[in-house]
């Protein structure tokens, strides 16, 4: 976990995040202030925002404060038309219902699965909701991805910072935490999320971005076309529940080898009766997270790149995490979203930067513990480009 000792405020937070973009190989943040759109009521009468960023080649990224979610992401394809590659709903009500599978929310308190959703920390054992029987997963029947955060947007630039607080209890979780999450996007096409956390006692903290993508477009019938590459030689094989057993190992001559492109539904049927049903890995990208923020994030290269042929569109995603989560949408299940699209099984993946899953009872795993006077960072920049 990338720790430091910094108290600083909210907005401060932002503009030190921008600062930093600009200087360290990523793409200047848009010179555009947020759009502000009302986005629908929760069922509790509380009224949720869309804040829509621009960029000067006409990319647009459209953020809610219900889950701190990336609702819409409008990119260029090889012709320069665009098209929303990720899964969404056109309002807040979508977000509060049960066809909402985590799209494109901030995932935590802890983001995956914690084995029987139970850890011990300092002597005590904490129970935590089973919420993906007999496992918790990101963080429980009312995670983060389901709550309101406060928002502020720059006023000057194509960037919002999301700041929640989770009380001591929240989830089952001891301690109060601090979080905070800003997007910022750049005229380099690059969509920028940075988190940072505090907290006043001992927790676990692993916090990620869940967005769904098919690059030709929210609603395509299916990402199995697509290719992908993930730069990992080991992945975390799991039990029949998705547990992590605790060995690392090489995905020579397994169906997870990504290491050169390669088309996602090639390989998918060695998985279909697997307890993943699919793809539901977590890649061993490297031993511990990165440290040095957005310059060595940028500096280590991709972890991985994701190409639609057919539009040209690529992601290239870049992070100082040492898990990557690779999801090929096996339990999505035709649920009606933005636009009356219909998201099929597998029309869309997921890659998720963060730690192992149950890592807080994995000790030989990369810590997620968070302790007080430290702070958790994370840096992830979603680049995009057409071929």
């Amino acid at each position: 976990m990338n720790r430091t000792v910094l108290h600083v405020p909210l907005l401060l937070i932002a503009l030190m995040a921008l600062v930093a973009c600009s200087a360290t190989g990523t793409g200047n943040p848009a010179a555009s202030s947020a759009d502000v759109r009302p986005f629908g009521a929760t069922a509790d009468g509380t009224a949720a925002s869309l804040f829509v960023l621009r960029n000067d080649r006409g990319t647009e990224a459209h953020l809610t404060d219900f889950g701190a979610t990336l609702v819409s992401l409008h990119v260029a394809d090889r012709d320069g038309e665009r098209a929303d590659v990720v899964l969404g709903f056109d309002d807040v009500s979508g977000y509060e219902s049960d066809a909402n599978q985590y799209f494109g929310s901030t995932v935590g308190r802890v983001a995956n699965r914690v084995a029987r959703g139970r850890f011990t920390l300092d002597g005590r054992t904490y129970q935590l909701a089973t919420n993906n029987d007999p496992n918790h997963l990101h963080g429980g029947d009312r995670g983060y991805s389901h709550r309101m955060w406060r928002a502020e947007p720059h006023p000057d630039l194509a960037s919002v910072t999301f700041q929640l607080t989770s009380e001591d209890g929240d989830e089952g979780y001891p301690g109060r935490v601090e979080a905070t999450v800003t997007y910022t996007l750049t005229d380099a096409d690059e969509l920028i999320v940075e988190y940072r956390a505090t907290a006043d006692q001992p927790t676990p903290v692993n916090l990620t971005h869940h967005s769904y993508f098919n690059l030709a477009g929210a609603g395509s019938a299916s990402v199995l076309d697509h290719e992908l590459q993930v730069f990992a030689d080991l992945y975390t094989p799991a039990d029949g529940t998705l547990i992590p057993t605790g060995a690392v190992e090489p995905v020579t001559g397994t169906p997870l080898d990504f290491r050169a492109p390669e088309v996602i539904g090639a390989r998918i049927g060695e998985l279909d009766d697997t307890s993943a049903l699919g793809y539901d890995h977590n890649y061993a990208v490297r031993a511990e997270a990165l440290e040095g923020g957005a310059e060595a994030v940028m500096a280590a290269g991709p972890v991985a790149v994701l190409r639609d042929p057919g539009s040209g569109r690529t992601l290239e995603l870049f992070s100082d995490q040492p898990g990557l989560q690779f999801y090929s949408g096996n339990f999505l299940k035709g649920a009606t979203g933005k636009g009356g699209e219909v998201y099929a099984h597998r029309s869309a993946c997921c890659l998720e930067t963060q730690g192992y899953p149950n890592a807080i009872n994995e000790p030989s795993f990369p810590s997620v513990l968070l302790v007080p006077g430290e702070e958790y960072r994370q840096f992830t920049v979603h680049r995009f480009h057409a071929e």
